[in-house]
């Protein structure tokens, strides 16, 4: 392929990539807005279920949020019934807290997001197992290069 169709090519890949990212933000906007949620609070909620249990220092800097924000955002996810904050009782710091997700209420978060994820098994049923995994390594450097690019920002 010569360098001009390589050119449009990347640009078509960032192009869809930008969209993606449009349509899946939207998708987590009607999520949180049934679920009676902000958004913030639903992505600190997907890093919980995902990563946790995780200390609220933890938690702020994968969310790259102040500390004082992540309070807030804690407090309406316990009020919710969303999360738990429990005693540590292996940190030096009797005081040390951690935050998990209360398993009972995923499904709730799994119904919202059954048309996804019907549509996105359907859609990888159409791809080899090779291809899926060309994708899928796409997909993490990806995702790498934005928690580069998302550093680098939070450096300034």
């Amino acid at each position: 392929m010569g360098s001009g169709a390589h050119r449009r090519s990347t640009v078509a890949v960032k192009d869809a990539l930008r969209e993606l990212r449009n349509q899946l933000s939207l998708l987590n906007h009607q999520v949180s807005a049934q679920l009676a949620l902000k958004d913030v609070d639903l992505d600190c909620l997907e890093l919980i279920a995902r990563h946790g249990p995780l200390g609220p220092s933890a938690l702020a800097r994968r969310a790259g949020l102040h500390p004082a924000t992540m309070t807030g955002i804690l407090d309406r996810l316990q009020k919710g019934g969303w999360i738990v904050r429990e005693r540590d009782p292996e940190a030096a710091d009797r005081r040390s807290v951690t935050v998990r997700a209360v398993r009972g209420r995923t499904g709730e978060l799994f119904r919202l997001y059954a048309g996804m994820n019907t549509a996105m098994d359907e859609l990888c049923a159409g791809y080899s197992e090779d291809e899926l995994e060309l994708i899928a390594g796409f997909l993490r450097r990806t995702t790498s290069a934005g928690h580069t690019a998302t550093d680098d920002l939070a450096k300034d």
